[in-house]
């Protein structure tokens, strides 16, 4: 977990922590819990915290960029029946480690954030869906949700209202599929974690077939803080349409890998600054900027780019969840897609033919480049086959899996054809 020490880039979420101060107490000293009682006590309309979440720009943290207070508005409030709010922290993409360090460090902040969204929806239930391989993590959450319940912030009359919400935790077993939000509904129904075909969406037939809100950790976890602020001031620490603070998590070939979090719209050069720069001094190569779906991008293209949604889709990739994968000049391009080809191929959930398919076949192609069998034909083909995954499938898992593809063979082409011209790298690490 790292937090900043930078005058100009005051973070939120991760202010003030310190890897032991994630209890109760220490939450309620930095302010923790003020936005849930100043609701409950001044009976503030669901419809003004709607508004204020809209005010914010916040959008969607998990990797969609969908704006959240639209999200929430589509909840329907007069509903007769039970409704749901499901968190998902189901954190399986390479390169992706922020959300476990949010419920590691800070998770009353996710908590508050979460009963905030019931009120505001009118939701008396909530499940907390946690990845399965950070078990120590769902420890510490189930802990701060016991801190929760004893202090009358969790349960029946909260604070003494007429406001009651139970929040539960779930976990999952490490399954990829089970990010998408419609295969985590069916997990948490204890059935085969597999995506559900859309429409109907979750607002009008998630978990157990009622009207279910899904957020990411992060983007609850921000709420808290929005409501403290104000929504406009929120807004104001990014830019337009890209709104307040984002953690990205850095990794690869930096000195300081880890979580930073920082307005949206910052340079990345400033946040390769705060990582430390480039390990040994090397040269940065490429970069994967929101986790390992999203297109990599020439180094030198990235170290002009800002931090925003909108920078990174012009610059020919995505921002997603956050996650920058940094490259340095050493890696070599082929086997960084092989490895990603056989992660997606070997997490495709295999309902939909051409991710069941395509994802193997990519893999197979490209391991046998990188082995020095490939054949010049070979990059189209890959082309071909992504081209039929994307778009083609019941979830973004085939487009996951084909961006990657897509985006190596274009942006680093030239490495690809003397692997297979040369049948070997043309990286001086790999001879």
């Amino acid at each position: 977990m790292t937090c900043l020490h930078d005058r100009h880039i005051k973070p939120l979420i991760l202010a003030g922590l310190n890897g032991d101060n994630w209890h109760l107490k220490d939450y309620v000293a930095r302010g923790g819990y003020e936005s849930l009682k100043r609701i409950l006590s001044e009976k503030i309309q669901p419809e003004q915290i709607i508004a204020e979440l809209k005010a914010s720009s916040l959008r969607g943290r998990g990797g969609a960029g969908f704006p959240t207070g639209l999200k929430w508005s589509f909840m329907p409030r007069q509903y007769p029946g039970q409704k749901y709010l499901v968190c998902n922290t189901d954190e399986g993409e390479p390169g992706t480690f922020k959300d476990r360090d949010i419920i590691r460090y800070n998770p009353h902040a996710l908590i508050e954030g979460m009963a905030i969204g019931a009120y505001a929806m009118g939701i008396t239930v909530g499940y907390n869906y946690i990845h399965g391989e950070i078990f120590a993590d769902y420890l510490r959450f189930e802990d701060a949700l016991e801190e929760a319940r004893a202090a009358g912030f969790l349960g029946n009359n909260i604070l003494g209202s007429e406001f009651s919400f139970q929040l539960h935790a779930s976990h999952g077993y490490g399954a990829y599929i089970c990010g998408e939000e419609t295969a985590l509904l069916e997990s948490l129904e204890g059935k085969k974690g597999q995506p559900r075909f859309k429409p109907p969406f979750p607002a009008s037939f998630g978990l157990y077939g009622k009207p279910t809100t899904i957020n990411n950790t992060e983007t609850f976890a921000a709420v808290p803080f929005i409501l403290a602020i104000g929504g406009e001031n929120y807004a104001a620490l990014g830019k337009p349409n890209n709104g307040g603070t984002k953690i990205f998590s850095i990794s690869g070939d930096v000195e300081r890998p880890g979580n930073y979090e920082v307005p949206l719209g910052t340079p990345f050069a400033k946040l390769m600054e705060l990582a430390g720069g480039m390990r040994g001094g090397k040269k940065i190569k490429a970069v994967i900027p929101g986790g390992s779906s999203a297109p990599v991008i020439r180094g030198d293209v990235m170290m002009e780019t800002d931090l925003d949604y909108d920078s990174i889709a012009k610059a020919g990739s995505m921002l997603g969840s956050g996650a920058v994968i940094v490259m340095d000049e050493t890696r070599c391009m082929v086997k960084s897609l092989q490895r990603l080809s056989y992660f997606y191929f070997e997490e495709s959930c295999g309902q939909c033919t051409p991710c069941r398919e395509g994802t193997g076949w990519l893999y197979r192609i490209v391991d046998r480049i990188e082995n020095g069998k490939g054949r010049p034909e070979d990059l189209d083909m890959l082309n071909s086959i992504a081209d039929n995954i994307q778009g083609k499938t019941i979830c973004a898992l085939g487009d996951a899996a084909a961006m990657p593809v897509r985006g190596f063979v274009k942006n680093f082409r030239e490495e690809f054809e003397y692997h297979i011209e040369h049948k070997h790298c043309l990286v001086p690490a790999y001879l």
